[in-house]
């Protein structure tokens, strides 16, 4: 019995180093599969996946370590370092110069913007930004030259672009795809605006350089109708428009055109403000094609359409709600005030009156974070001189689509 316990214990004692290599053996197997598999960039992305890993839980535990939380003039500071700063909460300890901002938004922010929640809400979200097909032509009717009657049209543009916004600000720009495409300078516009309860501002700088649709009649020759199309005429304008909302607790202009608020039920409102607008026509004769060149032989002989005007504004906007998620918006607004004429301005015949209309239309889809907007925009101003008697119009189709975040 003994002597078989013996040669059990020797033969165990003889197989362990082997069957200990074998393990051995097949975790090195293992790890060199392992290490085969895993290549440069895999090791990379996991060493990557590790740092970022351990910058997160850093923050965490930074922001998350306690801290003291007494409610005295250095809390505010304290509080920023570990992200439980609260706007709205006036024990913060702010110091005076950030108090009195405090203090100054939340006067302007209960004096400007403030609504009726039955009708207005808003969005719960600071920043925007859209994405936009801007669509337009320019247009001139009337008698540019004595017994020539005469229609002007812009080929249209096809503008792409983008706004950016925050709270009640927007800054957007377009631009015609030729611009990048040829590298010339067809078209481009930048907007700029501001929105609240009580008021809106809204700034603009457009050119286009476009081919130009032509049809005129010659009373003093044949009085019959010529089409061509006219190339180097260059236009340029911008303005300032800025306006009082009457029924401001109840419409709400954001809804439908910054995007900014829900417009809940239907409502308008009364408006009045005021608009500053330069605009500018010029014909370059070196670009004209030989039909043209007929009425328009030198530099001299272009005509020129170089203008300012300061008026006041009136008029009304709706708000029609429909449904739960479409909003359309009617706005209209005649202005008048005075023109001051640059390229004629010792031509007493020039009219000093500026009589213009502005109209708009727009409609807005709502779905959770995302909005759908259409917008319509015409711009019409009389423009007379001596020999020349014009309706210059901007009229104007955009379709977007933006996120709220």
């Amino acid at each position: 019995m003994k002597m078989k316990q013996l040669v059990l214990i020797l033969v165990v004692a003889c197989c362990m180093p082997l069957l200990m290599w074998g393990q051995d053996s097949t975790q090195v197997a293992v790890q060199q599969l392992e290490s085969t598999a895993s290549g440069p960039d895999t090791e990379q992305q996991n060493k990557f996946q590790r740092i970022k890993a351990r910058i997160k839980q850093r923050i965490e535990d930074k922001l998350n370590e306690p801290y003291d939380t007494t409610r005295n003039e250095g809390y505010w500071w304290r509080a920023m370092k570990h992200g439980k700063v609260n706007f709205n909460d006036s024990s913060m300890g702010y110091p005076k110069f950030l108090k009195f901002c405090y203090k100054t938004y939340k006067w302007g922010d209960r004096t400007f913007n403030t609504y009726d929640t039955t009708y207005v809400k808003g969005t719960g979200k600071n920043w925007k930004i859209m994405f936009k097909s801007d669509n337009w032509i320019d247009s001139y009717i009337g008698t540019p030259f004595k017994d020539v009657d005469m229609v002007m049209n812009s080929n249209l543009v096809s503008n792409i672009g983008i706004s950016l916004s925050f709270m009640a600000v927007s800054v957007g720009y377009s631009l015609n795809m030729s611009n990048l495409i040829h590298g010339s300078n067809v078209s481009n516009k930048i907007d700029f605006s501001f929105t609240c309860a009580r008021f809106a501002a809204d700034a603009y700088y457009w050119e286009n350089s476009n081919t130009t649709h032509v049809s005129y009649t010659n009373k003093s020759i044949d009085n019959e109708k010529h089409e061509f199309k006219m190339s180097g005429i260059s236009r340029k304008a911008m303005g300032v428009t800025a306006y009082y909302f009457f029924n401001h607790r109840r419409y709400t202009q954001a809804a439908v055109y910054s995007f900014s608020k829900y417009q809940k039920r239907s409502a308008g409102s009364w408006l009045a403000g005021i608009s500053l607008q330069h605009f500018d026509v010029k014909f370059d004769v070196d670009k004209l094609d030989p039909e043209s060149r007929v009425y328009i032989p030198t530099q001299e002989d272009a005509p020129r359409i170089l203008y300012n005007d300061y008026c006041v504004l009136f008029g009304y906007g709706y708000n029609w709600v429909l449904g739960r998620k479409w909003v359309m918006n009617f706005t209209l607004t005649p202005y008048i005030g005075y023109r001051y004429n640059h390229y004629h301005k010792d031509d007493h015949m020039v009219s000093a009156l500026s009589l213009n209309l502005r109209g708009r239309i727009g409609a807005v889809y709502n779905h959770k974070k995302f909005f759908l907007g259409l917008h319509g925009f015409a711009d019409h101003h009389r423009y007379k001189s001596k020999n020349s008697r014009l309706i210059n119009s901007t009229i104007d189709f955009m379709a977007l689509v933006g996120f709220r975040f």
